[in-house]
C-alpha cells in the first residue's frame, strides 16, 4: 500500500514540479534553494528505511554551542528564544533572560520564563541518529544540533511537552494541541527533508495518513548546506 502511495505521490510531484520553482532563500554566505510541495506529496519523498539505534549518545551531538554570534555570551538555547519571544526579555550579562512571554505552540500556553522552556529539536536528536545522522561527521551533527538558519529545525515549547515528546516520532506523539497537528507535521516533514534523514515503515504510514487530514498543508525546507 505504502510502496503505491508513495508512486502516486512521486507522480503528483513530478507533474507540479514546473509549478514550484525553487525561490532564494536568505543566506549569509551561500546560495540557497526553497521548495514547497504539497504535504502528500512531499512525505513520500522521505526514503524508506528501519531506524537504527546502535551506538547512540546524546553527547555525539554538540549542542548547544555558541550560536551566530560567539562574542554576545548567547549561546543556540537562548538565540532561539530571543527570537521566537512575543514580548522581548531582558538580556542580562552571561545572556541570562529576565522576563520575556513566549506562546509553546505544541501545548497552546503561554510562558513568562525563560527557565519553563525547552528548545525541542523538532527531529529529536536520537530519531536524527537512528535515521541516518549516524553516519555523519562529528561537525554535520554539531550543524543539525544547532541548525538556526531555518526555523522548524528549533522551536521554544513548554518543557512539559517537548519531555512528554522525549524522541517519540508522529507515529508515537503529537503535540497535545490538536488543531496544530497539520502544522507539526508539515514542519517536521520539512526537517528530515532538510537534513536528507530516512523514515520508517510506521513513520511513514502516519505521515501519510496525516497528509490525508491535511489536504491543504504545503510543506516548505531548504536542503541543508
Amino acid at each position: 500500500m505504502i510502496k503505491n502511495l508513495r508512486r502516486a505521490a512521486l507522480a503528483t510531484a513530478l507533474l507540479l514540479a514546473p509549478l514550484v520553482t525553487p525561490t532564494p532563500a536568505h543566506a549569509q554566505h551561500r546560495p540557497a534553494e526553497t521548495y514547497t510541495l504539497p504535504m502528500a506529496a512531499s512525505v513520500h519523498l522521505l526514503p524508506l528505511a528501519a531506524e537504527v539505534r546502535d551506538g547512540y549518545q546524546r553527547t555525539s551531538f554538540k549542542h548547544w554551542n555558541a550560536g551566530q554570534n560567539p562574542t554576545d555570551g548567547c549561546n543556540t538555547r537562548a538565540e532561539v528564544l530571543l527570537a521566537e519571544a512575543v514580548e522581548q526579555p531582558e538580556v542580562l550579562p552571561g545572556c541570562k533572560l529576565s522576563g520575556g512571554r513566549w506562546w509553546s505552540y505544541y501545548d497552546a500556553r503561554w510562558l513568562t520564563s525563560a527557565s519553563a522552556l525547552d528548545v525541542d529539536h523538532m527531529v529529536p536528536l536520537a530519531e536524527a541518529w537512528d535515521s541516518g545522522a549516524s553516519q555523519w561527521t562529528a561537525e554535520r551533527r554539531e550543524a543539525y544540533a544547532n541548525d538556526l538558519a531555518v526555523h522548524p529545525s528549533l522551536v521554544g515549547v513548554s518543557a512539559a511537552s517537548n519531555r512528554s515528546k522525549a524522541d517519540k516520532d508522529p507515529a508515537e506523539w503529537l503535540p497535545p494541541a490538536v488543531e496544530i497537528t497539520c502544522r507539526y507535521t508539515a514542519e517536521w516533514i520539512a526537517t528530515k527533508l532538510r537534513w536528507g534523514l530516512t523514515a520508517d515503515t510506521p513513520e511513514l504510514e502516519a505521515l501519510t495518513q496525516h497528509a490525508e487530514a491535511c489536504p491543504g498543508t504545503t510543506v516548505t525546507y531548504e536542503p541543508a548546506p
